[in-house]
Order: structure tokens, then sequence, then C-alpha cells
């Protein structure tokens, strides 16, 4: 068993196709073919059931992938460490980001950290809460930010930053020309509202439950660009970052609904596997996340 041969069973496992492999890491698909005949005669096993139409992982080979995945992020930290042996900051940095972060919070910082260390090379995947958790539990990025909460009990997760949410809707709403909204006011709404999955639709769902709100409808859209374009040709109300809207309030394209009595906010989370955190990049972009957020993570409210 070597590095190249783990290597190209986890591309396999992930792209679930031998040609596409080849072309992921630049080989011929014999030599593909040869890997992973090459451990499944190690370990003894099958590792892939195949079929003209389907390749389908085994239960032996879902154990590999696992293990796998943990020994190429230790070879390849090493690899990196010895990069960093003078502690300069260089080399690769894959952060993960929920939407509302990555689309609105997280520019700035990144434009911060690559003139501050122009030899970083930034790699920034988006998803929701839940894919960035699996993404940094898989190790397929080194450090996550999340708006939501994990129960994840391999990973480390820190706040970093307090984010206020605001209900949000068109210039033209109803409750736009009401004074002093309540509560209240919110029964039997049109509602347009991120993904399930997503720390924003997680807070969304507990604003409705603990205040006893029903509604009268309910549209998902796993973008808040979408959930702006709905909100803006008049379909109801969200419930949405600030950052994300700041603009558009701005420019009087969207109008906030203040609810009287009534704040939103939550706390902004980094998480990380302990492994990880001991890397001279992940240590930079952490003090960097610090440095711009000061004890602002530190409380949240509803």
């Amino acid at each position: 068993m070597n590095y190249d041969e783990l290597k190209t069973f986890v591309t396999l496992v992930e792209v679930k196709n031998f040609t596409k492999t080849a072309e992921t890491l630049r080989m011929s698909q014999p030599s593909v073919s040869l890997h992973i005949k090459n451990l499944e005669k190690e370990f003894r096993t099958k590792l892939f059931i195949r079929s003209p139409k389907i390749l389908k992982i085994t239960p032996t080979g879902e154990l590999l992938y696992d293990r796998a995945k943990r020994m190429i992020t230790i070879y390849e930290q090493t690899k990196q460490d010895i990069l960093e042996h003078q502690n300069s900051i260089k080399g690769e940095l894959k952060i993960g980001a929920s939407f509302t972060i990555g689309e609105y919070i997280l520019p700035s910082l990144l434009y911060d950290l690559q003139r501050k260390y122009p030899e970083l090379d930034l790699q920034v995947t988006i998803g929701n809460t839940e894919e960035i958790v699996q993404y940094v539990r898989l190790f397929q990025v080194d450090i996550g930010l999340i708006e939501g909460h994990t129960n994840e009990k391999e990973l480390s997760v820190h706040p970093f930053m307090k984010d206020e949410l605001t209900i949000v809707s068109s210039n033209h709403h109803e409750l736009t020309r009401k004074k002093d909204v309540t509560m209240a006011d919110l029964q039997n709404q049109e509602w347009v509202v991120r993904e399930v999955g997503s720390g924003t639709r997680e807070y969304f769902n507990h604003v409705i439950r603990s205040n006893g709100l029903k509604v009268k409808s309910l549209l998902s859209i796993s973008s808040s660009q979408g959930i702006k374009e709905m909100l803006i040709h008049g379909m109801g109300l969200s419930l949405l970052s600030r950052s994300v809207i700041e603009r558009d309030v701005q420019h009087r394209i969207l109008s906030i609904i203040p609810i009287q009595n009534h704040s939103f906010s939550r706390t902004l989370s980094y998480v990380s596997s302990p492994i990880m955190e001991e890397r001279t990049n992940v240590k930079a972009f952490i003090a960097a996340l610090n440095e711009r957020w000061p004890d602002q993570g530190k409380a949240t409210s509803i």
C-alpha cells in the first residue's frame, strides 16, 4: 500500500467512475485499475461492486475510505509542515464556509490575508452548515466556518462572531406600512427561506417554534441571492443575516421590518479537527479571525 494507491482509491470513491478518476489524477485508466487491484489483494477483500452501469463501494471499502482519508491528510500535513518549517505562511489553506459567511462575511478577510501572505494559496469551498461539517470531518477542508450547530464529537467548535439577523421583505409588503410590528403580525405569513441543513434555516425553525407562529406557505431556496430576488418580486418575508441584505437596504431595494421587543442574533463558529489546528496556516487563519472579530462570538440571544 502506498500514497498513490490510497489517493486513487479515495478519488474513485468520490467520483464513482474509473475514467473520471484517471482524468482527475492525470493517469491512465489501467493504472487506476491496477491501484485498486493492488489494494484489494493487500487487504484480501473486494472494495467495489462493479457492473456496466454502477460502481458501488462495499462495507470494507467504506471502512478503508474513512481511514484512507485520515492517512492522506496526515501525509499531506507532514509535507505541508516541512514546507512551513520556518513558520513561513505559504502553501495551501483549504477553507469551508457556509453560504452566508462564504459569500458575504469572509471575502474581506480573505483579501487582507492574501495581501499579508502573498504565498498563501487560499481555496474556499461553500456549502450549507451540514455539508461544511462533513468536509471538515473527512479532511476535505482544513477548517470550516458555520452558522449552525454540530454534534460531531471528533471536531472542536469555537465561536468567532456574533451575527444579527433581520426580518426582511420587499418595500411594498403590508408590514412595511405598519408601525410597531409585533411578533403576532408574523402569524400566517408567506416565507422564503434557506434549505434544510443550512444554519439560517435552523435558526428560522427555532424562531417559528419558540414563538408559536403558524406559516401560511414556505418556499425553500438554497441561495440567499435567490431568496432576495423572490422578495424583490413581492414574495413574502424572510429571515436573513444583516450582512446579506445590508447593501439591498442601503439601495432601497429591500426593507427591514423591526419587530417590537425582539431581536435576532446567533453565533458564527469555526469548526476543525484538533490535528488540523496545529498547522501553521490554520493557526494564521484563526488568528486573523480573532483579530477581526475579538470577543464577538461569546454572546447569543433570541
